[in-house]
């Protein structure tokens, strides 16, 4: 019973995040108030957001580089550059139409979860040409937080974002490969959310280690 009512919560969820519809219910009262995504239903968001960019054009051509993948953080989400460019056209901190679709559906999603959000930039190792006093730092930094501003003005809400990270090429994808398209990316992790006892609830010993 308990997984079956995590299925319909989140699929529910989805179809109508203010909670006005029946299938949410009067047991969740709007997911965005009570229902938070967990390890218990990771999965779940993560399939329905799978089900959610299938409807974005090009997808076709972008499922490739698209990785999702459920950690101790929570779930990362990755859009992976190819050697022609997928979501970023080459040396461009913003990004492009397809990486603008693919951000825009993640963003109307993740926005009605309650959950705070993390972006990075990646880059590989190749050394960035593009202009003087400008580097592959700034390059992942721009890159994540053109993401961010992007979402932001498309569903996700301003105290979602909880960190825009920038890290260069110290964290390759492709640890072996440092040179490898895909190390050049931008990842959003959508992060566990700890549920904090109700105030009427709170004992005194709730405050224990």
């Amino acid at each position: 019973n308990s997984s079956k009512q995590i299925q319909e919560a989140v699929g529910g969820y989805f179809k109508d995040p203010s909670g006005t519809s029946k299938k949410v219910g009067s047991d969740m009262q709007g997911a965005g108030e009570s229902f938070s995504v967990s390890k218990d239903n990771m999965e779940q968001l993560k399939e329905e957001l799978q089900k959610s960019i299938h409807q974005v054009p090009n997808f076709d051509k972008l499922k490739n580089h698209i990785d999702m993948t459920i950690t101790s953080e929570g779930l990362r989400i990755e859009l992976l550059e190819s050697a022609t460019s997928t979501f970023f056209n080459s040396g461009n901190p913003e990004p492009n139409a397809d990486g603008k679709d693919i951000l825009i559906a993640l963003a109307k999603e993740l926005g009605s979860l309650p959950n705070k959000i993390a972006v990075e930039g990646h880059t590989d190792s190749t050394p960035y040409s593009g202009k003087r006093d400008y580097g592959n730092w700034e390059l992942s930094v721009d890159r994540a937080n053109a993401a961010r501003r992007l979402m932001q003005q498309n569903g996700i809400r301003e105290d979602q974002i909880m960190q825009v990270r920038g890290f260069a090429d110290q964290s390759p994808r492709k640890a072996g490969a440092p040179l490898d398209p895909s190390n050049r990316r931008v990842s959003l992790i959508v992060q566990y959310l700890n549920k904090q006892p109700d105030s009427d609830d709170a004992e005194p010993a709730a405050a224990q280690e």
